[in-house]
């Protein structure tokens, strides 16, 4: 039998910077993983491919926009999607790659297959052809990441009815795509199709997309995929879905209403939230047991039992490859025996829509619920010189600061860049730096960040550009 320091159980983005950080910190480590290839979600079929289509879809669309001619620039691009895709992969197997090498140079031992705990810190690992390896860990790490939730009246076919993954690999523009879930999978991936030529239909259960963002936010967000031709249906139940021959009929009903009618559509692209992976692990034998939606009930990475630790999607707590890494470097340092902490309250988050958003922090709702008082810093990006500069000028920086420390305690961005501008709020926020501080360090002229300065201003009562 193996013996390792610390047995990681998945390799995406909770388990290999688990097995990096603590090869980093001279323990043995393996790193089993049931799929072909190391990355996980993040890396194969969520984050990193999501945001390269986003990308590449968005340099289609601005190419095919007619008031480029008002710039000077005159172009009738075509779409080549097999290449996009082809694109697409090899970028996917290069990251992957990437991984791999990282955990080579940190002398962890990687394993392909299916993994089992078992009493007295023991893994066994069923392999391919029935062979079947038992490991022992001083140390267990489980981070086997998350799967999209079906309907349940509607298996995914992968073909008619879509998971996330199936909706970054289609090998034709669909002509009517229907998205039943509106948060951060549904926009994305709606976005990407719709920029390639599909009519796209956002249909969501609650009264807004993405719930989780503040309120000004989600009106802003909906606005803008609405003139950018989008449909949405707020307030919306699915009851029920039929498949045709190249054909899908969604049920809906309307909350307000109770109005039942059909929506035709090619395919129907299922993005109603992921469960935490966690069955199979045989759980009971180290006396664990999984929540009703899979999720371990640890918040991060703590001690249970025999040295058994959870990171990632497998934990409760926001689906993240940033809390992710974040619990994976503290968990690791924890079982070294160094103060390994993630700052919860300082995880950022992007949506990368158009306009793009992001947050950190607490919302307006959730201050107010709390009776917390605070201040508002708001900054228009109708007032950012950058904004005007690039005719994208849709948008605002709202920083929420308390009133009685001064320090930041949520901040909320729409419009280009956001997603890169939030990292400034975490370091912030991170080094407990006071709104009035923040307020006074010089940016250079013209950039998107100078609207976080105005808004600091603003907060203070001191904004100079409005």
């Amino acid at each position: 039998m193996n013996h390792y320091d610390v047995i990681v159980i998945g390799c995406g983005a909770g388990g290999y910077n688990t097995a990096i950080r603590a090869g980093q910190l001279g323990l043995s480590v393996a790193c089993v993983e049931r799929a072909s290839n190391v990355g996980g979600t993040g890396i194969r079929t969520g984050c990193i491919p999501s945001r390269l289509l986003l990308h590449t879809s968005e340099l289609y669309d601005l190419a095919s926009k007619g008031e480029n001619a008002a710039l000077g620039i005159n172009s009738a691009p075509t779409l080549n999607l097999a290449q996009m895709m082809a694109h697409k992969a090899a970028t996917v197997e290069k990251m992957s790659k990437g991984v791999h090498k990282l955990l080579h140079k940190q002398g962890v031992t990687l394993i392909y297959g299916n993994a089992q705990l078992a009493a007295g810190g023991q893994v066994v690992v069923k392999q391919a052809g029935g062979v079947h390896q038992t490991l022992s860990g001083t140390a267990i790490v489980i981070a086997t990441g998350s799967e999209p939730v079906p309907l349940p009246f509607a298996a995914f076919d992968h073909t008619q009815i879509l998971d996330s993954a199936d909706a970054l690999s289609l090998e034709r523009v669909p002509r009517h795509l229907a998205i039943i879930g509106g948060g951060a999978v549904g926009v994305e991936l709606g976005s990407i199709w719709h920029r390639l030529g599909s009519r796209v239909t956002l249909i969501e259960r609650r009264d807004r997309l993405c719930h989780w963002l503040d309120r000004d936010v989600t009106a802003t967000l909906e606005r803008s995929l609405k003139r950018q031709g989008i449909d949405i249906k707020l307030s919306t139940d699915v009851i029920g879905l039929d498949k045709h021959s190249g054909s899908v009929s969604i049920r809906l009903r309307t909350a307000e209403s109770n109005e039942i009618s059909t929506l035709d559509a090619d395919m129907a692209l299922v993005a109603i939230g992921r469960r935490p992976s966690t069955a199979g692990l045989n759980l009971a034998s180290v006396g664990m047991h999984a929540g009703p939606d899979g999720a371990l009930p640890q918040q991060g990475p703590v001690i249970k039992g025999a040295g058994i630790w959870v990171v990632g999607d497998a934990a409760t707590g926001p689906m993240l490859m940033s809390k992710a890494e974040e619990e994976a470097i503290a968990c690791a340092e924890r079982i070294a025996g160094l103060p390994g902490f993630v700052n919860y309250s300082a995880i950022p988050y992007a949506l990368y829509s158009n306009p793009e958003v992001a947050m950190i922090g607490k919302t307006e709702d959730e201050l107010r619920r709390t009776g917390a008082a605070y201040r508002v810093g708001y900054c228009p990006l109708a007032v950012n010189a950058r904004a005007v500069i690039g005719s994208a000028s849709e948008g605002f920086v709202k920083l929420l600061v308390d009133a009685h420390t001064n320090l930041f305690v949520g901040a909320h961005l729409v419009g280009p860049g956001a997603a890169d501008l939030i990292s400034q709020v975490a370091v912030a926020m991170e080094a407990s730096m006071i709104c009035e501080d923040f307020a006074r360090i010089c940016h250079p002229h013209p950039v998107w960040s100078e609207a976080l300065r105005q808004a600091a201003m603003a907060a203070g009562g001191w904004m100079m550009h409005a």
